[in-house]
């Protein structure tokens, strides 16, 4: 892998790990220091699938191996949508991918790839979990004024670079000590243009979830016995915006505002 400008990736070991601060389903994060620059960044590991069997990646080759999330060589397709996508955005209220970087192992297999973000310290989900749920406190009608006037910046900006998130949802919001918010976390994210492409209806977190996806997904047992151009819908911006109407509702209420199970 090379970095934006086709040149390698710099090693990892240009960053001292200071300590590990989240984890998701593809990747770990840490917060590290810019050995040169002494700045403070957010390291996250991207997580690969297990080496395996000549067999097994001759498997993963095929279409079914491509649904499990991973591509031919063991790379999270959400990483890869997510390098390919931040490398093409600039704005104050989206996350910064700075670079990818990589451990070197003896041989290619045993490398491991790290993206570098700008560092923020809290997500507005861990926020609202520790300091408003707990006391019953909420946030002040100006505390989310300023919020979600970041939050839909943000959104107006990707949108108008045709991407929709697909994904919103506070945890997915990241708040620096400047009260800065950051749109993060674009594994799920999509270009779309007109006419509309269609997509599954299976993304954004179900409190989140535009009713459009939940009807669609919920019109048979099991939407994946159906063939795959049946099952998927065409939808784009709404369903950002849905979201983030949502998420005005929790900042004001201190909860979510629609906390179905099913």
């Amino acid at each position: 892998m090379t970095g934006w400008d086709s040149r390698p990736c710099e090693p990892v070991e240009k960053y001292e790990k200071l300590n590990r601060v989240g984890e998701g389903t593809y990747g770990v994060v840490y917060r590290a220091r810019d050995k040169k620059t002494g700045e403070i960044v957010a390291l996250k590991r991207i997580r690969l699938r297990p080496e395996s069997s000549r067999r097994e990646r001759e498997r993963r080759k095929s279409s079914d191996a491509k649904k499990q999330g991973f591509d031919e060589e063991g790379f999270p397709v959400t990483s890869l949508r997510e390098i390919v996508l931040l490398q093409k955005l600039s704005h104050r209220n989206v996350i910064n991918l700075r670079e990818v970087v990589v451990k070197h192992g003896s041989k290619v297999s045993d490398e491991r790839y790290f993206l570098v973000f700008d560092y923020c310290d809290h997500d507005i989900g861990r926020i609202l979990d520790d300091h408003l749920y707990s006391r019953k406190e909420k946030f002040s009608e100006s505390e989310v004024k300023c919020i979600m006037t970041q939050i839909l910046s943000g959104l107006q900006y990707l949108h108008s670079e045709w991407i929709v998130h697909r994904d919103l949802k506070v945890s997915n919001l990241l708040y620096n000590s400047r009260g800065e918010v950051k749109l993060a976390d674009f594994g799920l994210a999509r270009f779309f243009g007109s006419p509309l492409r269609p997509y599954t209806p299976r993304v954004v977190t179900l409190w989140y979830r535009a009713p459009e996806l939940l009807l669609r997904d919920e019109t048979v047992s099991d939407p994946r016995t159906l063939p795959e151009d049946v099952r998927k819908l065409h939808y784009s911006t709404a369903i950002d915006l849905w979201a983030a109407g949502c998420i005005f509702g929790e900042l004001l209420l201190g909860k979510p505002l629609l906390p179905g199970k099913d």
